[in-house]
C-alpha cells in the first residue's frame, strides 16, 4: 500500500500529469458543450444522413469556451511561448484539426455506415483529445 502512495504523490507533483489532468477536465466540459449544440442539431435540424452538417456549428462555440479553459487553466503557466493573436490563431488550427477528424468519424459513421448521430461522439472525442492535446501541449502552448 506504501509503495502506492507514493506513486500517487509522485504522479500528483508530476506537471504533465496536472496538465493531462486539467486538460480532461476542461475537455470534459468542451465535450459538454459541444454536444448540447451537435445532439439537438442532429436530432431536430439536420437529417441522419447529414449529421456532419452540425459539427461546425458545435465546434465553433465548444472552441470558443475551449481557448478560455485552456489557456487560463489547463496550461497555465507552461512554457514561454508566444502569447496573444498568434496563439490563438495556432489554438484554432489545433482545434481545426480536431474538428476535421471529428467530422470525418461522424460522416463514415453515419452517411456511410447509417448509424444514429449519437454513436460517433465516443470514438470522434477520444481520438480528436488525445491529438489535440499532444498538440496543444507543444506547438499552441509550448
Amino acid at each position: 500500500m506504501t509503495t502506492l502512495l507514493q506513486h500517487v504523490d509522485r504522479w500528483r507533483s508530476n506537471p504533465l500529469f496536472g496538465q493531462m489532468l486539467r486538460f480532461g477536465i476542461a475537455g470534459g466540459l468542451s465535450t459538454v458543450i459541444y454536444s448540447a449544440v451537435y445532439l439537438p442539431l442532429t436530432l431536430y435540424v439536420f437529417e441522419r444522413q447529414h449529421a456532419v452538417y452540425a459539427v461546425p456549428f458545435a465546434f465553433a462555440v465548444a472552441v470558443t469556451a475551449g481557448f478560455f479553459l485552456h489557456s487560463r487553466w489547463s496550461f497555465k503557466g507552461h512554457g514561454t511561448g508566444a502569447r496573444g493573436a498568434a496563439q490563438q490563431v495556432q489554438f484554432v488550427l489545433v482545434q481545426a484539426s480536431g474538428m476535421a477528424l471529428n467530422a470525418l468519424i461522424t460522416w463514415i459513421c453515419t452517411a456511410k455506415l447509417g448509424y444514429p448521430g449519437w454513436v460517433p461522439l465516443l470514438p470522434a472525442i477520444v481520438l480528436a483529445t488525445g491529438m489535440t492535446f499532444v498538440l496543444n501541449r507543444y506547438l499552441v502552448f509550448k
